[in-house]
């Protein structure tokens, strides 16, 4: 990557020590894909400037998905305010989701067909579960990363959860900013949740489904979620999707709460929205350049608009 900052109104590039982004084929597609649980924040500007900065660079194709398969959290009012301060911001999706008072295929909550198709191919490999989290933890012990769930109702086969068998296989990807990654993901989370006893989708497969349907093959996202692209990778194995070969990952660094490093900024802790930043009279170059700056991409504090992202990473 390269950082620049404005020199008498002009861009100037200064050379990172962070190393170049490698160079990617050309018509690749790619995805920006909130979850309409809270309102539009810094947190979010940080993944559309990867997103939007890296796929302008090497002409990639963005689609603009709306992740509201956890329908007891998602907000039609909060689709409709990250549409309107994505536009606000300059952040401009090829294609995806405009309207939240229209459907849309690329609104998770538009296509729960797409999901009972893919779960009728993962037949033989699934079963239902009785357990919830509290009697997981209760068998397994104290969580440390995550919860672990140890095939407990493989051979009870019912309940309201459905579950599939992930046998022990090793998963390998490259990530083009923190190189070589291997994980075992009946290590890591053991059986996959893939619907929960409220009949929602989890977030696994829903992302899953809809990146091998969409044909999503550069994936740009935050690093907090680097560990669930193994269990990814092996639940499209088993859905039969298309070879990982020419699918290219990517997992940016996160912005952190100014109270607490080792928190990202999140909804749920009230992170200050796109929108009060914009009543307190900031202009989207000001938020762009603010959130720029704090992951390291620029060496100062400046303006930044959407249409110079590309400069960050050329």
């Amino acid at each position: 990557m390269k950082r620049f900052h404005r020199s008498s109104g002009a861009l100037r590039v200064i050379p990172s020590s962070k190393g170049q982004f490698p160079s990617l084929p050309i018509g690749l597609r790619t995805r920006f894909a909130p979850s309409p649980t809270g309102y539009l924040h810094l947190g979010h500007v940080a993944s559309a400037i990867y997103v939007w900065g890296i796929a302008r660079l090497h002409g990639a194709e963005i689609l603009l998905r709306m992740e509201d398969h956890d329908q007891g959290r998602c907000r039609r009012h909060y689709e409709a305010s990250i549409l309107e301060n994505l536009r606000w911001l300059g952040f401009s999706a090829d294609i995806g989701v405009t309207d939240a008072d229209k459907p849309s295929p690329y609104r998770q909550s538009n296509h729960s067909e797409r999901y009972e198709e893919a779960l009728d191919q993962l037949h033989a490999s699934t079963y239902r579960c009785q357990c919830s989290r509290k009697d997981i933890l209760e068998r397994t012990g104290t969580q440390l990363h995550e919860l672990w769930y140890d095939g407990y109702c493989r051979s009870i086969d019912r309940g309201p959860n459905i579950r599939a068998k992930f046998p022990r296989e090793i998963q390998r990807f490259h990530d083009h900013r923190l190189g070589a990654q291997t994980q075992t993901p009946a290590d890591q989370c053991g059986d996959l949740l893939l619907k929960d006893r409220d009949g929602f989708w989890t977030y696994n497969f829903a992302v899953t489904v809809d990146d091998i349907k969409e044909g999503i093959n550069l994936i740009i996202r935050g690093e907090d979620i680097l560990s669930a692209t193994g269990r990814q990778l092996q639940l499209r194995q088993i859905l039969g999707g298309p070879s990982i070969a020419g699918v290219h990952f990517m997992h940016h660094p996160l912005l952190r709460s100014p109270e607490n490093a080792e928190q990202k900024l999140s909804k749920r802790d009230r992170s200050t929205s796109i929108g009060e930043w914009k009543a307190q009279g900031y202009a989207p170059e000001d938020l762009i350049g603010k959130a720029a700056f704090q992951l390291g991409l620029l060496d100062r504090e400046t303006k930044v608009s959407a249409h110079e992202l590309e400069g960050l990473f050329s």
